[in-house]
This record gives structure tokens, C-alpha cells and sequence, in this order.
């Protein structure tokens, strides 16, 4: 894999929580454009990898390099700035602001640098954020409901909504931990198709996720975690046929 094309680089990051390993020098890159799937049992460490990517967690060694920037000493919100966002596995939204309010907000906080409460005050006059919030909201397939209360919202279409509430930061990189964790099979064959149209686009994404139909759809390459360590990677045709990834994960094993 090219350097020059690589937009994450996870480099021997390790972590522990007490006497549990929660990662294991952990060696990852995420090549520009690309959709890449993170894989593995429950507890594997997928989430605590994310996690440490985006600044919430720090870890015990190696380091994460985003875009050329190492980014040991960001905060979250640096981050976030840079051009990361995270879809969180339980959507993270205003319950009691509109649709259109929720994209919003974020787009406020890509021009100011800063995430404020306030914001739909600052932003409620600029018509060319609420133009671009309104074809975001037609992107996700939410516009008719943009005035509704986000709380009133299924659990897919919060899904949607909060992947909206990203994509409006521009991000250069997308983090989508079990972005149809919950979805009836029609709202998770809808994001597969939104994500489809972001992969058309070019956007990077990195994508923790159980259903194997969405992850086979979607990816052009995985990596298996399984006890804190990546134990293969490769295309998905390479990890389907790899029997490390049958017995560890997809419940298979030789005979």
C-alpha cells in the first residue's frame, strides 16, 4: 500500500483497562477513498480502536497518524476539525431539536472551530447553511421530515440522521461503529445504499460492523480483531477464505 495514499495510520497502539488487554499492538492503515471493515467477536477491541482514533481514548503505546499529523496530544474536537467524524453505535442527536436544526448545528461548528449549544441562533439566519443542511437531509433520504422532532425518529432513520450530521463537516474520514446495529433488514438495505453512493463520492470510511451481508456489500478490504490483535486482513474474499477468520470468528473451523 502507497504511503502517499494513506489516510490513517494506526501504528502498534496497545491498551489495557486494569489487567484486561483491550488492544494488542495493533498495526492498521486505511488507504484514501477506500470503505475498510473492522471485523470480530464481541470484546474484540473494535470499539476501543475507534475510540482511540478519535481522542477519547489515549493509548498505552504506538501512535495514530491522520492525514500526515500524529495525533498523540488532540483532543477530540481538534480532531474532529482536522476531518475525522464518528457515527456512534447509539445515535448521538438533539432529541428535541428538528431534523433541520441537528444538521445544522454541526455545520456551525465546522466554520467557528468550536461546538455550541447556541449555534442554532447563530447559524438560524444564514441561508446557505440551511440550504446545504436541506440536500444533506435529501441525501440520507430525510428531507420530508426535516422539521420533525429527531426524537420522534425510528431507530434507522436516527442512524441516518447522525450520519447526516457528518457528512455536512466535510469529513475526510468517516468512523461508523455498527452504523445497522438494530435495523429492520429495509432500513439497513437503505444505508447500504447511502453508503454505497459515499463510497461513489470517494469518501474514506471505516466501518465496525456485524452483519456480514453489510460488510461484504461494502468493503474493499477488512481487518479481523480478535482478543485485541489483528489476526488477518485483506480483501473480502481473502478473509472469507481464511481459516484463522472462520474458527475466530465466523464459526467455522477445518476438519
Amino acid at each position: 500500500m502507497s504511503t502517499q495514499n494513506m489516510v490513517l495510520n494506526v501504528a502498534d497502539v496497545s491498551k489495557s483497562f486494569g489487567g484486561l488487554k483491550a488492544l494488542s499492538d495493533v498495526d492498521l492503515q486505511i488507504e484514501e477513498g477506500t470503505v475498510h471493515a473492522i471485523i470480530g467477536p464481541n470484546g474484540a477491541g473494535k470499539s476501543t480502536l475507534l475510540n482511540v482514533c478519535i481522542g477519547r481514548i489515549t493509548p498505552d503505546t504506538g501512535h495514530v497518524i491522520f492525514d500526515g499529523e500524529v495525533l498523540d496530544s488532540h483532543q477530540p474536537h481538534e480532531i474532529n476539525q482536522l476531518g475525522v467524524s464518528r457515527v456512534f453505535q447509539t445515535p448521538e442527536i438533539f432529541a428535541d431539536l428538528s431534523l433541520l436544526d441537528n444538521v445544522m448545528i454541526p455545520a456551525f461548528a465546522r466554520r467557528d472551530g468550536a461546538f455550541r449549544f447556541n449555534a442554532i441562533q447563530a447559524v438560524s439566519g444564514q441561508a446557505d447553511i440551511r440550504e446545504e443542511a436541506e440536500a444533506v437531509l435529501r441525501d440520507v433520504g430525510l428531507h420530508e421530515q426535516r422539521h420533525a422532532l429527531a426524537g420522534s425518529l425510528s431507530r434507522g432513520d436516527k442512524r441516518r440522521l447522525e450520519m447526516g450530521m457528518c457528512l455536512i463537516q466535510r469529513p475526510k474520514l468517516l468512523l461508523l461503529d455498527e452504523p445497522t446495529a438494530g435495523m429492520s433488514r429495509h432500513d439497513t438495505n437503505m444505508t447500504i445504499d447511502l453508503l454505497k453512493r459515499l463510497k461513489q463520492r470517494g469518501m474514506t470510511k471505516v466501518i465496525i460492523e456485524h452483519d456480514m451481508h453489510v460488510v461484504f456489500s461494502l468493503a474493499d478490504r477488512i481487518s479481523v480483531l480478535a482478543q485485541g490483535r489483528i489476526i488477518a486482513e485483506g480483501s473480502p474474499e481473502e478473509v472469507r477464505a481464511d481459516p484463522k477468520v472462520k474458527e475466530a470468528y465466523l464459526g467455522e473451523s477445518e476438519q
